[in-house]
């Protein structure tokens, strides 16, 4: 197939790039011209494990081009693919602008059938006002609007997209049916579903998944809050409800809150498209405060070791981005406990694997960013670690013996085992389970 993708965010580029990985051929459209030109260099400017090697395969392929000229992509397309930002307003809201304004640029381009794929999380009813904006200039029997829904986790996007768990499509056209699922065929070989439904019902889909585990992980920090209280191990909870096959092991993990492009921003809009229907969808209201509540809980952990008196210390962090194997900072715990630390007086030494130059830009020199995870440690007095990165799982305790101020780890991420924490000594204050109380570095 011809396929259009217009956005080369991370939904975009991904989509694009997946679809030309089974042959089909993808031109992807963007409005910057910097970034277009960088794309056509081979630069992609996104960290996403095994996106570069499909991206240099289909490239050298000629299967995936990049194009500032919105006509020029949609031009030979039988489907096109928006992918473009809708971030949300003051309100909760989910910003519509960019989706309708490209769909009312495609209403003038369009001169034969095509297929336009709603691939950005919209609210409700947003297929809908496509197809109106559309139907304007176009006769209903030129395209038709379908909702696609993508449920790509950062860090695993491509085997996500490669491999679905399934594929959600919302159409009541049997022509646009037909070609997306000769379209999606390919990835659902094994058997996983393609699963037809109307447009409203998949645009709810997409916020009811990213809603419901958003309250899991808020429910699972709000019992590991609890078992700080009356003495009981999250771990130990954690394993014991995770062994129910009604509830599962996924998405069970306390820590310090979620953050991203997707769960807030998600949330968020189902809250208001609940409000606008004048539905009190308490839950949800619960889950956005529990959540807000949980990215202090660290910085109070750190407070009360030092007695609320920070001012001079030194806190090394490990982890900038919101979740590992991503660069992403977008509502990043991190960021919401370095800034509580720096306004109470405390200085930063913090490195991320990936996400260095967008802490930069954020920051400047209020914090200090260091190459390697150990350099960090030199004169810190305690290591509070927010993302649960790989390589910090299994660092050289000697190493940070030696270098840290006094031997004390908070922990955001329950990276490492207790009892381990107290055979080598280690003061480790984590997240719903017992403190260990390990001896002070002279």
């Amino acid at each position: 197939m011809n396929i259009a993708v217009v956005g080369t965010g991370y939904v975009g580029l991904v989509t694009g790039t997946c679809f030309a990985e089974t042959g089909n051929n993808v031109i992807c459209v963007d409005i910057n011209q910097e970034k277009v030109k960088s794309l056509k260099a081979g630069k992609i400017p996104i960290f996403e494990p095994g996106l570069d090697i499909l991206f240099d395969r289909n490239t050298k392929e000629g299967r995936l081009h990049f194009t500032t000229n919105l006509k020029e992509a949609v031009e030979k397309a039988s489907i096109i693919f928006l992918a473009l930002p809708t971030p949300p307003g003051d309100d909760g809201s989910a910003d519509l602008s960019y989706i309708m304004g490209v769909a009312k640029d495609l209403s003038g381009l369009i001169t034969d059938y095509k297929v336009i794929v709603d691939k950005s999380t919209v609210p409700v009813g947003t297929a809908e006002k496509v197809a109106a904006i559309m139907a304007e200039k176009l006769s209903k029997k030129m395209f038709d609007v379908v909702s696609n829904p993508e449920f790509l986790r950062e860090g695993v996007a491509v085997d996500d997209f490669m491999k679905p768990d399934r594929v959600v499509v919302g159409t009541k056209s049997e022509r646009a049916r037909k070609l997306m699922r000769q379209l999606y065929e390919p990835f659902v070989r094994q058997g996983n579903p393609i699963y037809f439904m109307d447009e409203r019902s998949a645009e709810m889909t997409k916020y009811a998944a990213n809603s419901y585990l958003a309250a899991r992980i808020s429910f699972m920090n709000e019992i590991a809050n609890l078992c700080e209280k009356v003495g009981a191990n999250v771990d130990q909870v954690r394993i014991g409800m995770g062994s129910d096959s009604r509830i599962g092991k996924r998405f069970l993990f306390p820590g310090i809150g979620y953050g991203g492009s997707c769960f807030p921003k998600d949330v968020q809009a189902l809250a208001k498209t609940a409000s606008e229907y004048s539905y009190d969808f308490k839950i949800l209201k619960s889950v956005m405060k529990v959540n807000g509540i949980q990215k202090g809980v660290l910085t109070k952990k750190i407070k009360k070791h030092y007695k609320n008196d920070l001012a001079g210390k030194t806190v090394a962090v490990w982890g900038l981005a919101f979740k590992p194997n991503t660069d992403d900072i977008r509502e990043a715990p991190a960021l919401v406990i370095m800034d509580e630390l720096l306004a109470m007086g405390a200085k930063i030494r913090a490195f991320d694997p990936e996400a260095m130059e967008h802490v930069r830009s954020i920051y400047g020199d209020r914090i200090t960013l260091c190459d390697k995870m150990y350099e960090v440690l030199e004169g810190a007095d305690c290591l509070a670690i927010m993302t649960e990165w790989n390589e910090f799982r299994t660092p050289d305790f000697d190493q940070m013996s030696g270098m840290l101020r006094e031997k004390i780890i908070f922990d955001g991420r329950n990276v490492y085992d207790t009892e381990q924490m107290k055979d080598l000594g280690f003061q480790y204050v984590s997240i719903g389970r017992p403190k260990v109380r390990g001896k002070k570095s002279a």
